[in-house]
């Protein structure tokens, strides 16, 4: 569970509740644990008798609602933006144009003029162009 935690991407909104949580409480740098910085977990934790990790994790959550979610996708999430993933474009002529060529290797493949294995072939084809 821990595995497939950590290979999410780290939202930007967690980080700084994490961040300011650290502020009050004795459990301060969990926070960095999230964003993929543990050895900076674990100075934080070592210290957790100073008020040091404490005003750095106020600071820290700071510096994050300052970011950008593009700054902090490019820092924390190797630039793939956490909250939105982007489709690839789909060009509506393109598809209407490879629905019509479907439609005539239909047409041709009932009219006997091509076998079903070329049609099928043919079909493949222009679909894996699509991708």
């Amino acid at each position: 569970m821990l595995g497939s935690l950590l290979g999410q991407p780290k939202n930007q909104k967690i980080a700084i509740l994490l961040a300011l949580a650290g502020t009050v409480t004795p459990f301060a740098g969990l926070h960095k644990f999230y964003v993929g910085q543990p050895l900076w977990g674990i100075v934080y934790l070592l210290l957790f008798a100073t008020p040091i990790p404490h005003v750095a994790s106020g600071v820290e959550a700071v510096w994050y609602l300052l970011h950008d979610r593009a700054d902090f996708d490019l820092r924390f999430n190797g630039g793939v933006n956490s909250l939105e993933r982007r489709e690839p474009e789909i060009d509506p002529n393109r598809v209407s144009a490879i629905a019509s060529a479907v439609r005539e290797l239909d047409r041709l493949r009932q009219e006997g003029l091509i076998s079903e294995y070329e049609f099928e072939e043919k079909r493949r084809q222009l679909l894996d162009r699509a991708l």
